[in-house]
């Protein structure tokens, strides 16, 4: 049995960290029990640590992970491998030879986990093959695709019904972000799971500062503008609703001298990543996109997200812009919509073909109407929109309850004069721990000639070794290094997010960098 004192090793071995963020140490203690899981945990709440970390700590067993980007399979297993942790994905990219040695590996008990897509599980042939693997767990990730009253229902998805059939005495957990209570129960009934312990945490994120305005066409830019020249500091993400949009705002964004990065489905792959990379690694701040960008994004410092149209639904929005502010600093959320977006909305429901599917949408549409009309609160909307309850009427940190678009400061870490906080909940990361002191330290880290020189490390590392930056460290772990400045191993050791594996792998070039300019 698996004492807390062995998930805390494990904790600090391969991800480097001291405590658990809230609920994760539950849900790890339902997994490692062999309890089927439902979890519902907001963007940044640290969902895929919950899995990995029992994966990690099986031995000669396999988690199967159902992922539904090709990308984001690839980004996981490569940060998996940094960590020493033994995964692999399984997927069109690899040649038959490739595929055939990751599933003898399988076989063989030599993967903690196994990544897969929902289209390559519903093929007979996988079903054959995952039957001779020691498996101990599936793990459905974006579980409320299954759903038909989820905002991004998928057929595929579907068919995972047939895992009970297929794997009896396997455990199944489900995990997603944003999905409102028809949606947790269709995901509950759909994968059939036992007598599931279910997991919810608040969807109130207090550090998120969310603006709604209406605007016309020259408003809108004036104001993206306004906000971008802003403050220098921190990432952005700007979402546009058409192909032909994205590349025309990154043009406008150019020619008033701002650098931006576009992202949609008509570029090839590679100028996708690469593009995401630049982005990742801070070599631009603004990155453009479709909806397509965005999952299993996990950086850190996104300051800002700013939507340049109505969203298909609340739960699109709340996932979209919850990719601000994981580091828990103060962040901003605006949604600058005009009158021609409800044409654009009307226009594609009226092409779906499903009458049931169509009257969701409708439904969904009405309800994100209701979102921005509405002069009500947006984090109370929010949370009780996903079925929770508040007490609170008012949070000062929206644009209904007084924090418009002239009170915007997107390096600030200080709370705005006159804020009124709702009252922490033993289910709300309102107490979660904030860095000490005047809250610039990421600032100053960022502009530090050491974080530089980190950064350059990194760059060339993630280079050699044909992998995002980020999947080396993360900038949250390089400002620690600059604020820390360790000369030793084990003072690095010490540092938030350096597990003994990247201590080993990394740890005398780290030093080598921090003492270089002294």
């Amino acid at each position: 049995m698996n004492t807390t004192a062995d998930l805390s090793a494990a904790l600090r071995r391969y991800w480097g960290y001291d405590a658990f963020r809230p609920l994760q140490e539950k849900i790890v203690r339902s997994l490692v029990g062999g309890h089927d899981t439902c979890v519902i945990m907001p963007t940044g709440g640290g969902k895929s640590l919950c899995y990995q970390l029992p994966a990690a700590m099986a031995s000669a067993k396999t988690f199967i992970v159902i992922s539904p980007l090709l990308a984001l399979m690839q980004d996981q297993v490569a940060q998996l491998g940094q960590m020493g942790i033994a995964a692999a994905f399984v997927n069109s990219t690899l040649a038959e030879r490739e595929q055939s040695a990751v599933i003898q590996r399988a076989r063989e008990g030599q993967l903690r986990l196994l990544y897969l897509s929902p289209e390559r599980l519903a093929r007979p042939d996988t079903i054959e093959w995952l039957r001779r693997i020691p498996i101990s767990h599936f793990v459905i990730d974006e579980a409320h695709c299954i759903s038909e009253w989820g905002h991004e229902f998928r057929p595929e998805y579907r068919k995972l019904s047939g895992l009970r059939d297929h794997f009896p005495g396997c455990t199944i957990a489900a995990f997603t972000a944003s999905a409102t209570r028809p949606v947790r129960h269709d995901i509950v009934e759909q994968l059939r799971l036992r007598n599931p312990h279910k997991y919810i945490a608040s969807f109130y994120r207090p550090n998120l500062r969310y603006i709604v305005k209406e605007c016309d066409s020259r408003a809108q830019k004036e104001l993206l503008v306004g906000v971008l020249r802003r403050d220098a500091g921190g990432s952005v993400i700007v979402y546009s609703p058409t192909i032909r949009r994205v590349d025309e705002t990154v043009a406008f964004l150019e020619d008033e001298g701002i650098p931006a990065l576009p992202y949609h489905g008509k570029m090839d792959s590679a100028a996708r990543r690469s593009n995401q990379e630049r982005w990742m690694s801070g070599e631009v701040r603004v990155l453009v996109g479709t909806v397509a960008f965005g999952l299993g994004i996990n950086k850190a410092d996104v300051r800002a997200v700013i939507h340049l149209s109505l969203p298909k639904s609340v739960e699109q929005y709340y996932q979209e812009a919850g990719r601000a502010g994981r580091d828990g600093q103060p962040a901003d959320c605006l949604l600058l919509w005009q009158k021609r977006d409800v044409g654009l909305l009307t226009h594609f429901i009226q092409q779906i073909a499903d009458f049931r599917e169509k009257d969701r949408a409708w439904q969904r549409y009405h309800v994100v109407r209701s979102f921005v009309d509405a002069p009500v609160c947006r984090h109370r909307q929010i949370c009780q929109h996903f079925g929770e309850a508040v007490k609170w009427e008012s949070c000062g940190a929206c644009d209904a309850c007084g924090c418009g678009l002239q009170s915007l400061e997107l390096r600030s870490a200080q709370e705005r004069p006159g804020r009124k906080t709702p009252p922490a909940r033993h289910d709300s990361p309102a107490a979660a721990p904030r860095r000490e002191g005047s809250g610039t330290e990421g600032a100053v880290a960022g502009e530090s000639e050491l974080f530089d020189r980190l950064r350059q490390w990194r760059r060339d590392t993630a280079k050699e070794q044909g992998v995002p930056a980020f999947v080396v460290l993360h900038d949250t772990t390089l400002e620690a290094i600059c604020n820390k400045r360790p000369r030793s191993l084990g003072e690095l050791r010490e540092v938030r997010g350096i597990g003994e594996v990247k201590a080993e792998r990394y740890g005398r070039q780290i030093l080598e960098v921090v003492t270089g300019g002294d």
